[in-house]
């Protein structure tokens, strides 16, 4: 198989140790910075040359980066790939100068459902946490609205509903599949009003609950939000999150956004800072990704 010349990690990408042993079949020569670039004549001193880059979500790859980088040929972006819009790499720029850029999806789904469940039920049962009603609850018969419904959010709901949660959905389209599975589309506000539980899994970037959609969803409910960035206009959701009534949780504080200073220590917030989906099992996922995309590229 074809190598690639000089293949370069421009800053800490995640890749586990045996996959950056397997990286020695795909380039002749490799050089890895284990600290992010300061600027972006850094980050271009150090792609150099080299006809092939790794990345994460950080450093951004500008077109202003690649244009100065005359033998790329691949961008490997070691971190979701949602859309050109959401994206760290300026896609469509290396696309139209032959770069190939491939990202990945979907590896760290199972540690994020694992979050839910748990905060659920630290916060249904009062398990070190201020009890939600006045006795324990269960999942069972919870009414629980997912805003997106991609590959998280339907593995979430399958295990919720396994576990007796009401299930219903806002996404750009119905999915057929899922009303068999007893899992009902409801338009946004009519889920925001109906949901006793909301949880958001937007893409990056995306961001639907404005003023008008957390008066639909009132007060006294539980939101926990699993996309990687906010899901909310912020100072809506500020405003939502002081009312004690409510309880707000993310995995993240880019979870919750900007305001994260101001409501961190509230005890109506849930927020330990830990990427949920980042587990051992993830980073394998990850990895084997991130090579299979290597070999796609070279072939």
């Amino acid at each position: 198989m074809e190598k690639f010349r000089k293949l370069v990690e421009a800053g800490p990408i995640g890749l586990q140790p045996w996959a950056e042993k397997k990286l020695e079949e795909y380039a002749s020569q490799i050089i890895r910075f284990d600290t992010l670039p300061e600027s972006e004549d850094e980050l271009v001193e150090r792609i150099g040359d080299a006809d092939a880059v790794l990345v994460r979500t950080l450093p951004l790859v500008p077109a202003s980066v690649i244009s100065r980088c005359g033998n790329l040929r691949y961008i490997g972006m070691c971190c979701s790939l949602y859309s050109k819009e959401s994206a760290n790499v300026d896609i469509d720029y290396a696309e139209k100068h032959g770069i190939k850029v491939y990202g990945i999806r979907d590896y760290g789904d199972k540690g994020v459902t694992e979050f839910v469940v748990y905060a659920l039920v630290r916060i249904l049962h009062g398990y070190d946490w201020p009890l939600w009603r006045e006795k324990p609850k269960e999942i069972t018969g919870l009414r629980i609205g997912f805003v997106g419904f991609g590959t998280s959010g339907q593995m979430t709901a399958r295990l919720l509903k396994a576990m007796g949660a009401e299930i219903s959905y806002f996404a750009r389209a119905a999915k057929p599949e899922c009303k068999k599975e007893r899992m009902h589309f409801k338009p946004l506000s009519s889920l925001l009003e109906e949901s006793e539980v909301v949880i958001t899994c937007l893409n990056k970037g995306v961001i639907l609950l404005d003023e008008e959609m957390f008066r639909h969803l009132g007060s006294g409910k539980i939101m926990i939000n699993t996309s990687i960035g906010p899901a909310s206009d912020m100072g809506a959701l500020e405003r939502w999150i002081l009312d004690d009534r409510n309880v707000f949780v993310s995995d993240t504080a880019g979870g919750i956004g900007d305001i994260y200073p101001k409501v961190k220590d509230r005890r109506n917030v849930l927020c330990p800072d830990v990427s949920a989906g980042m587990t051992i099992e993830a980073y394998d996922l990850m990895s084997r990704k991130v090579l299979d995309n290597i070999e796609k590229a070279l072939s």
